[in-house]
């Protein structure tokens, strides 16, 4: 009888034991996965970075700093043919890109679209992590929304190649999805929208896998990027779309370049009356180049003339004070766009 009672607590301890393997092995954390010499390209697009604007991300696990526990991560950015390239010091905790990080000035913009971008998770799943097929990993400190639960397997396709995932969702106004596969560092994909009252909801973050693999990546060579018009870029509450064209097409030091600015009603590109806007180009050093505050345009549409002395980049920067018939709004609504001087 003894002898059938201690292999039954031996059964059933051996059970035990292989339920906790099998829910250890379930888990997902920011960082799982991540090996030396592995390297990971990524498209991000982060609401507050370039305003909007996608940038190419590509992040080298050379080496790990045992005594910091640290990931050492030579980093490359690819923004409009512009390279800018330092080092992550990554923590091994969450990749969290560390104080300690070697990066010029000029990255510390991308570094903090990383963080709200590619690690946002980790605020939900540092390591250990937490289950794929938990009931749920969170909810966002906001009012309102469902919390972010796993949500079933997918099967999903990028420049990168095919991958099993697991959603993780979340509904707050509209769906929100992040693609996650078991034992790699970061999310394959994802497509999240802000959170706001009225409009269409922009986008918070979305990114998606380009490229993986192992040994040090080629450092991308960077290029003049000359911009596609029109550019069109959506209000930071998605309650408008700012579309700006240029005539002539190639912009030229002396020369009289004529911005043409239309103000839209969201996606249904209605054309908004009785804007109110301020319009300023900046130049590469932050320096005004040109700028008119209290602006009109009573029918949607504005033109302005401006000269530029010197070559290379620059930003336009268009303000909306007031839309439709009302005093001026209580929320900034504006829209940038990088131009290119020759």
């Amino acid at each position: 009888m003894m002898f059938v009672l201690f292999s039954t607590v031996l059964l059933l301890s051996q059970s035990n034991l292989n339920n906790a393997l099998a829910q250890k092995s379930d888990l997902w954390y920011v960082g799982d996965g991540a090996k030396k010499d592995m390297y990971v390209t990524y498209r991000v697009q982060e609401q507050d970075t370039n305003s909007g604007r996608p940038f190419n991300i590509t992040i080298y696990f050379k080496d790990f700093n045992s005594t910091g526990n640290y990931w050492v991560a030579p980093t490359f950015i690819v923004d409009q043919g512009r390279v800018i390239n330092g080092t992550f010091h990554l923590s091994d905790l969450d990749l969290t890109a560390l104080g300690t990080s070697k990066i010029p000035q000029e990255m510390n913009e991308y570094r903090s679209g990383y963080t709200s971008s590619l690690k946002w998770l980790s605020s939900f799943v540092s390591k250990p992590g937490q289950s794929l097929t938990a009931i749920n990993w969170g909810k966002i400190a906001a009012i309102g929304g469902s919390p972010i639960s796993p949500s079933g397997k997918a099967t999903i396709t990028t420049p990168a190649g095919t991958f099993d995932t697991t959603k993780i969702v979340w509904h707050k106004g509209v769906d929100n999805t992040i693609w996650i596969k078991d034992g790699f560092p970061y999310p394959i994909k994802a497509q999240t929208y802000a959170d706001v009252t009225t409009g269409n909801p922009p986008v918070q973050f979305a990114f998606e896998l380009l490229a993986t693999g192992q040994g040090q990546p080629m450092q991308p060579e960077g290029k003049e990027d000359i911009p596609v018009l029109p550019l069109e870029q959506r209000t930071e509450r998605g309650t408008y779309i700012i579309s700006l064209t240029w005539e002539p097409v190639t912009i030229k030091t002396g020369n009289n370049t004529k911005f043409g600015i239309i103000f839209y009603d969201d996606d249904k590109k209605n054309l908004v009356t009785g804007v109110g806007y301020n319009f300023a180009v900046i130049d590469s050093k932050g320096q005004l180049v040109y700028g008119k505050d209290n602006q009109l345009a009573p029918d949607g549409t504005a033109i302005q003339n401006v000269v530029f002395q010197n070559p290379g980049p620059a930003t336009v920067k268009v303000l909306i004070t007031t839309a439709g018939i009302g005093s001026p709004s209580n929320f900034v609504e504006t829209g940038q766009f990088d131009i290119v001087v020759q």
